[in-house]
């Protein structure tokens, strides 16, 4: 932990759990000196949290007596935002900030409600992310999931409770499915669950942004030994169907662009006279936004149709370049 906000926010945690300990101790806990535990001790008592020291031999710091801190209040949506980064900065390797965010996450914990605590402990324990969190070929907006819907699946899925969803395919088809949710996954900025449907008497991939409502069954279910959600649903998407084949020839260096541009986005060929990038995509006007987002000059193939959104881009950002702002009387 080196950030300063951090140590104090590691200092108050350790003051909560271990009254009495010394300038010393406290020190070599949060790996700094006791010139600068008393200035963190300073910073807690400038927020108004009794913290009192005891001089001498066995002297130590401690929260005043009876001191408790208030429960934190957060909104469900709020809730989900603070723990969904704690994960992912875990899960996605981001050592540097594992230790930190997992303390985050118990403190925070600890002091939500019971109501929210048991959801979002669901979510800890169900959800997957993919390595890859960069593109998607839609609009990311538009498949954020309703936020009741994400945590239900999710205590669900760790409850081992079948569920009846009421959902909508890509086709716009609407359905009920008795759904034996086996996990939660983020890829690439949208939501899936995975499980098995009674429906189709298979295994099956949902996205959640479509799911319209949830509803808990009695029914229990068993999850499969050793079954990845993550590997299946990176095999699923690898045949899904899309509306779109896409081929553009990129006028720049192969490894520079596939930084950019991932291998779950597009398929990369480097050729003499650039490299050709083919991709699928379910709407035109997505891809159209991730072509605009490169820095390098590119040539369509195909399809004719992603030209015009191209031009419908272009009028967009034309338009608001030359929008004037609105002079306000004074």
């Amino acid at each position: 932990m080196s950030h300063p906000l951090t140590r104090v926010l590691a200092l108050l945690e350790l003051l909560q759990t271990h009254a009495g300990l010394t300038g010393a101790q406290l020190a070599d806990r949060l790996g700094t000196d006791v010139r600068t535990v008393r200035r963190y001790t300073a910073h807690l008592r400038e927020l108004g949290i009794p913290v009192e020291s005891d001089r001498g031999r066995y002297g130590g710091y401690r929260l005043a007596r009876g001191y408790r801190m208030p429960p934190l209040v957060l909104t469900n949506d709020e809730a989900l935002a603070v723990v969904l980064g704690l994960l992912a900065g875990e899960r996605l390797g981001m050592s540097g900030t594992a230790p930190a965010g997992a303390a985050a996450l118990a403190k925070i914990e600890r002091v939500l409600p019971q109501a929210l605590r048991e959801p979002l402990a669901a979510m800890r324990d169900s959800l997957s992310f993919t390595a890859d969190m960069s593109f998607t070929t839609g609009p990311v907006n538009a498949q954020v999931p309703e936020t009741g819907v994400l945590l239900a699946l999710a205590q669900a899925s760790r409850t081992h409770r079948s569920v009846t969803l009421r959902y909508q395919t890509w086709r716009r088809e609407h359905s009920e499915r008795d759904v034996d949710p086996y996990g939660v996954v983020f890829h690439a900025g949208r939501w899936y669950v995975i499980g098995h449907d009674h429906l189709r008497d298979s295994l099956r991939t949902f996205r959640i942004d479509r799911i319209a409502s949830i509803t808990p069954r009695d029914a229990a279910f068993t999850t499969p030994a050793g079954f990845d959600p993550v590997i299946h649903l990176m095999a699923a998407l690898a045949q899904a169907p899309y509306r779109w084949e896409v081929e553009v020839l990129i006028d720049g260096p192969l490894d520079e662009i596939a930084r950019q541009l991932p291998g779950s986005v597009a398929t990369l060929t480097a050729r003499p006279d650039g490299v050709l990038m083919r991709a699928r995509a379910e709407r035109l006007d997505g891809m159209a936004r991730l072509l605009a987002s490169l820095e390098w000059p590119f040539t369509v193939h195909t399809p004719d149709e992603l030209r015009q959104a191209l031009k419908d881009l272009a009028r967009q950002l034309t338009a608001a370049a030359e929008r004037q702002p609105r002079v306000l009387p004074r």
